[in-house]
Parts: C-alpha cells; structure tokens; sequence
C-alpha cells in the first residue's frame, strides 16, 4: 500500500473540517470571538499539546496517526503527541498519570478503572469488536472450558481477556480458586503459551490472529457477547478545560471510521505494518473481528453489556468498594457530548 493511498483523507470529511474551524466550532467554549476575528480559517485551542495513545488493537487509531488527521484538524498551534498503548491496562496507567489525554480501552477495563476512581469517561466508541478468546497450543489436551481446571493460564489484569477468561470460566463452571491466573501483558501471553509455561491464554488480537497463523495455536473457546466494546476514554478534567480538543479528537475518529469502512484492505494493510504481522492475519483482524461499522456514540448498548460484566467484576475483588463503586461507575462512566455532535451534527 502506498503511502500516498494511506495518506487520502475524504473530501467531505476535510470540508467538515474547514467549515468548523472557520466556524469556530471546533474550539468549543474555550475560543474567544477575538481570537478569529479578522483572521478566518484560525482560531486559538485551549492548549498547545495534545497526548492521545495508539494502539494495534485499536485500528482507528492507527489511521488517525498515520494520515495525520489530528494535525490537519489542529494546524501548527497544537503538537500532537503520540504514546502507544499495549493494552488496556497500561492505557489506564497512562490516563492515571496523565501522561495521555485520551487512551484507548475496552470497555471493561474503563469500567474497571471508574469504579477504583480514575476519573475518566468514554467519549467515542471505536469498535464493537470479537477480539479475545481463550488460547491453546496446536497439541494441547485442552478442548474445552471443563477442562481448563488445574490449568495455568496466562491473562492480562484489567483487560477484556482477563474478563473473557472470568466469564468463560463461569460458563464452564469453573471459578478463578480453579486455575492459576499469570498475570502477563498480551504479548508475553503468547509466549508463554508457546514456550509451554502456561497451559492456555487469554489472547487479544491482533497477537491472538497471528498466534493462530504463526504457531498453529487454537481457540477453544469464543463467545463474542463476552467480548466488550472499544472505548475512546478521556480524563474529566481533560473534556473540562479543553473541550475544544475533546471534539477534535472525537472528529478525527469519525472522519478515520469513514476512510477504514471505505479502505478496509488499506486499514489492514496498515495494521499489517505497525503490528508486524502477516497481512492475511491483518485482513482477518480488521474484516472479520473488528466491527468499525458501529456508531460512535456512546450510550445504552455499551452500559447493556457492562451491566453483564458489572457482577463479574465485584466477585472478581478487584474493585475496592465494591458493587456501589461499580454502580456508580455505570452511572457515569458516559459522556456522548463530543460523539453527537460529530457523528449527528449536534
């Protein structure tokens, strides 16, 4: 693919762009009228940097940095910093922080980290995707869920998988006391798995898609109603004081889905390139378990299937107050503002 292919941003999407800026619309509540008075087609952001992550498990973020839409949006004023994420767990880490102002997460593991009061909050919906399912070598004796009691397995805490694996256990009538958790970053699972230090793993793609390819590893177990939304997080105090940048991140996004739903070989291609794997293992990430055709907008159909993990993560313990904490988490944990008015014109 070439990098001129990659590089084309929808001509409707960039004449959104500029009628917002012109309009002003994009700086949000920060822009004073006296910053673009005179001056069109400029206005002034509430800030001069922007830290947003990327991640291969999360494709729109990929194409968002490799097209430099965020810089087209933002212009000179505003350095974009990039940090990539290797998993939700470590993008928590980097909204904790602060190092990020917006981080991608599955939807449990934001959940996760509101209840422990981080204050964030999902402000888009990246994909609706079936990206963990549990893991075993190419002879393992391991066929199914019963028979994963007394198995080591590997497992990222605080990540979709390690919820998979929770819910997966359940359904076999197991429980966590059955098996021996080894708390890995999704990468080292795999490893693990294929060194045969563990006996199964809770795998997220794009590694899970190429541990299939690669290594001949098979998934034993899939459910994809297990499996969790993508969600684009911010800090409360990030859409504060700077929803001007909120929106522009979220407008990104949106402008990124169209171009990944209308240049589905060209986004694998790209996920092929950053991930480093086989562009056949790409293809089956972004066509077959990557939903990307899912609106933005943040709302009843995540909290639904958060509701779902909600008692799994009180009996889990890893929440320290509880199912109140958890409670209040999933009456707060949306904020649609940016969403709608990128997505519907709001």
């Amino acid at each position: 693919m070439s990098t001129t292919t990659r590089r084309i941003i929808p001509a409707i999407a960039i004449a959104g762009t500029m009628m917002l800026v012109a309009t002003g619309c994009v700086a949000g509540e920060n822009a004073k009228a006296s910053d673009t008075e005179g001056t069109p087609g400029t206005t002034e952001w509430s800030a001069d940097t922007l830290s947003i992550d990327f991640a291969t498990y999360n494709p729109l973020s990929l194409v968002v940095k490799d097209q430099g839409i965020l810089e087209e949006i933002l212009g000179d004023d505003v350095e974009v910093e990039w940090v990539q994420s290797a998993g939700s767990n470590k993008a928590n880490e980097l909204l904790r922080s602060g190092s990020v102002d917006v981080g991608s997460t599955a939807g449990s593991a934001a959940l996760l980290a509101r209840a422990n009061g981080s204050p964030i909050q999902v402000i888009d919906i990246y994909s609706q995707p079936e990206w963990s399912a549990i893991v075993v070598g190419p002879d393992s004796d391991i066929t199914g869920l019963e028979d994963l009691k007394g198995a080591s397995i590997a497992a990222t805490k605080g990540t979709d998988p390690y919820f998979f694996l929770l819910q997966a256990l359940e359904e076999g009538g197991l429980s966590l006391s059955d098996v021996e958790v080894q708390n890995l970053q999704h990468a080292d699972g795999r490893a693990a798995l294929d060194g045969g230090s563990v006996d199964a793993w809770a795998g997220l793609d794009p590694i899970m898609a190429a541990a299939e390819v690669e290594s001949g590893d098979q998934l034993i177990y899939r459910n994809v109603d297990f499996n969790t939304y993508g969600f684009l997080n911010a800090t409360e105090d990030f859409t504060t004081n700077h929803p001007d940048l909120a929106q522009a991140v979220v407008d990104a996004y949106e402008q990124a889905r169209e171009w990944a739903l209308e240049n589905p070989e060209e986004t694998a291609a790209l996920l092929a390139e950053v991930a480093g794997i086989d562009p056949e293992v790409a293809t089956t990430v972004i066509e077959e378990r990557s939903n990307l055709d899912v609106s933005g907008v943040p709302g009843d159909d995540q909290i639904a299937v958060l509701e779902k993990i909600a008692p799994v993560l009180v009996e889990s313990g890893d929440v320290q107050g509880g199912k109140d904490s958890v409670d209040k988490a999933l009456s707060s944990i949306v904020n649609d503002t940016f969403a709608k008015k990128a997505v519907d014109g709001e």
